[in-house]
């Protein structure tokens, strides 16, 4: 069994990166933890709730929208056994690596071709204490 903190992200397709970042800031004041030209991560203060925007007008709204749904380590040690683990429940690890030193993942597809992401975030600022 691999520890995590629970589901803790969504990743929503989106058609524009700025007006989503918008409403849900505004909703939910969340905020931006990282931006890139395609992506945008934000986080509710307090949580280790995550939603990631990411552009694509295509499928932005659509019932395929999602692109994928994680669970954080609380380990970044305990990737090696996510991908053993992944691969000894029925599913393949179809990436892994670094978003940045530190902070590792893996992609894997369930039985059924779903995403699920296992990944390791360095702290942030509105992270619970």
């Amino acid at each position: 069994m691999v520890r995590t903190y629970g589901l803790s992200h969504l990743a929503l397709a989106v058609a524009d990166l700025d007006r989503s970042s918008r409403f849900y800031r505004d909703l939910f004041g969340m905020v931006e933890v990282y931006r890139q030209a395609t992506f945008i991560q934000l986080q509710t203060p307090g949580t280790r709730d995550v939603l990631v925007l990411e552009f694509d007008a295509a499928a932005a709204g659509r019932g395929g929208g999602m692109r994928h749904f994680g669970f954080r380590l609380i380990d970044p040690g305990d990737l090696e056994l996510a991908a053993r683990a992944v691969a000894d429940a029925g599913g393949t690890v179809r990436d892994s690596g670094d978003f940045c030193p530190g902070e590792p993942y893996l992609f894997a597809a369930d039985p059924d071709g779903y995403e699920v992401e296992v990944w390791f975030e360095l702290p942030t600022p509105f992270d619970p204490a």
